[in-house]
């Protein structure tokens, strides 16, 4: 039985400035989802493995559907060039 969902981003700026501009947008999409960002966050040191991302993001959602909602709807859709151009990231969702 899932106790919600996780979306993490793993993310490698390319421009900064573009990048602010996403993140300062990203919250109005998150809300109707019941999104809240738990984390954002640097690298600061590599314990084990190999992680060629620099910055992190942790998002949680009520559930599956509400993270796979949020990702699908067209206001979060609309951000995806921005987001393609600013940096490179990879996403997944994670069940709790």
């Amino acid at each position: 039985m899932s106790c919600g969902a996780c979306a993490v981003g793993r993310i490698t700026v390319k421009d900064p400035q573009l990048w602010d501009a996403y993140r300062n947008r990203v919250p109005q999409t998150l809300a109707p989802w019941g999104g809240e960002v738990l984390l954002r966050g640097q690298l600061s040191q590599r314990l084990a493995g190999h992680e060629p991302h620099q910055d992190i993001v942790v998002i949680r959602f009520p559930d599956m559907a509400a993270a796979r909602g949020w990702f699908a709807s067209p206001p979060y859709q609309a951000l995806i060039a921005l987001r393609s151009e600013a940096a490179d990231v990879v996403l997944s969702i994670y069940e709790l």
